[in-house]
Order: structure tokens, then C-alpha cells, then sequence
């Protein structure tokens, strides 16, 4: 899959030549130098942008235009600010022909899973990030999506509700085994959370590895300090290192 933008009168490739296959049920991060086209393949993903040659197919069907069965999280929780939580998380439900009192139904249920169901009545603006992160993912998966996209979900948060996050994620993933695509520039986040790493190259962005993550399951912060965590964290900061350097000789005539 080749994907190309306009840029200064001409084209310029974001994704080239991209060959992906994911299995269902699995949690894979794309991990890459910034800018280097991983929110725009996750995009393409969702259906927000159509590839310049190739094509997506999910469960065998091309992917042209969103769908329910896939669910986008932000960086930034998009939240519509003049709904209450709970109607936040309703609001897909809605849009698919539920009545208000299932798509309230459904959006509880969602709330108590990332332990909000205090919230429901609350305002965005009143809540935390990691909070508005939290109804985020609720309202994902509000729509009981096969496919779960999340482009650098944790980001602007802090350490401490970073790792909270993380580890809410993998606690609602072992329950609904949804497909997961994890867009990341954390290595650590990458590693911890993924059954595989996919690498990208600098822009424009090209798969240079496909990393099998064999920790055991469920995951603990201790293992962070493992040396087996150390090793899948050095190959990737490796090959990324590389890319990086290879990148800027290249801008530098190097």
C-alpha cells in the first residue's frame, strides 16, 4: 500500500510500499520516528484516507470510508464538550438505531469498565485527562467494534496515569480480545503492550521490521526491569537509531 499527500505543488509519499498482515485478536503497535507516517497508516485503517495504490481489507472487505466495526481513540479525547459523559459514550449506540435507554444501558456498562461509572453525569471539562481518555475508549468500544485503532492514546499524559492507562487497556483487551493497532513512539509502551512491534522508517514511512513480543501474559509494570523486556527495548531503539541517523545523513547530503 503507497500513500501520497500534495505538497508544495507535487506529491510526497507518507506511506510507501506498506505490506501488513494483522491476525484477529492481536495487539500490535506501530512504532517509528515522528512524522514518519504511522497515524496516517492507522488512518487509512479507519477509513479516513484512501491509499494512492493497494488496497485495506478487514475480514475480507475493503476498507473505503469508516464503519462502526472500527473504533478510533485520539490523542486528544474528542469528546463532544456539551454532553455528559454517559451521553458521550451513548452516542454511537444512538446513531446505530438504538433506543436512548439501551444506548444508556450500553454506555453504563462501558463506564464501569474504565471505572467511571461515578462519572456518568460529569461534564468533560470536569474531568481529568486519563478521565476523558477513559470515556474515550468507553465510547470506542461502545459500538462493539472487531477493530480497536488508538493513535497515541497516552501521549499527554502523565507517567504515573500513563502506566494506569496501559494497564486498564490490557485489562479491557484480555476481555474482549478485540484487534488492536496501537500507534506509539514510547518503546516501552510498545513493548509492554504488544503480541508485535511493527517498525517504521523515517518519512516516507516503510516497514523495516515485524517483532514477535513473546512475554508472558497478563503484564506487570515489573516487568519492565526484566532482561528480557531490556532486549526487545534494545532491538527496537536500535533499528529506529539507525533509521534516524540514515534519515538526517540523507537530508545533510550525507
Amino acid at each position: 500500500m503507497h500513500i501520497e499527500f500534495d505538497h508544495q505543488g507535487g506529491k510526497r509519499a507518507a506511506v510507501q510500499d506498506a505490506q501488513l498482515e494483522i491476525r484477529p485478536g492481536e495487539f500490535v503497535c506501530l512504532l517509528g520516528p515522528s512524522g514518519c507516517g504511522k497515524s496516517t497508516l492507522l488512518n487509512a485503517m479507519a477509513g479516513f484516507v484512501n491509499p494512492t495504490r493497494g488496497e485495506l481489507r478487514i475480514d475480507d472487505k475493503a476498507v473505503d470510508a469508516p464503519s462502526p466495526d472500527r473504533g478510533m481513540v485520539f490523542q486528544q479525547h474528542s469528546l463532544f464538550p456539551w454532553k455528559t459523559v454517559r451521553d458521550n459514550v451513548a452516542f454511537g449506540p444512538l446513531m446505530a438505531g438504538a433506543s436512548r435507554n439501551e444506548a444508556c444501558s450500553v454506555a453504563r456498562t462501558f463506564l464501569s469498565l474504565v471505572g467511571l461509572a461515578a462519572f456518568e453525569d460529569a461534564y468533560p471539562g470536569t474531568l481529568s485527562g486519563g478521565m476523558q481518555q477513559r470515556v474515550g475508549i468507553a465510547r470506542a468500544l461502545a459500538n462493539y467494534p472487531s477493530v480497536l485503532l488508538m493513535d497515541e492514546p497516552f501521549g499527554a499524559l502523565d507517567a504515573q496515569t500513563r502506566i494506569m492507562m496501559q494497564e486498564n487497556l490490557l485489562e479491557i483487551w484480555r476481555e474482549f480480545r478485540n484487534t488492536v493497532v496501537f500507534v506509539t513512539h514510547d518503546i516501552d509502551e510498545a513493548v509492554f503492550l504488544s503480541d508485535r512491534i511493527v517498525v517504521m522508517s523515517a518519512s516516507p514511512g516503510r516497514i523495516i521490521a515485524d517483532i514477535k513480543v513473546s512475554l508472558p501474559r497478563p503484564r506487570e509494570q515489573s516487568l519492565l526491569t526484566s532482561a528480557e523486556f531490556m532486549d526487545y527495548k534494545r532491538q527496537c531503539l536500535d533499528l529506529i537509531r539507525q533509521e534516524t541517523l540514515r534519515a538526517f545523513q540523507q537530508q545533510n547530503g550525507g
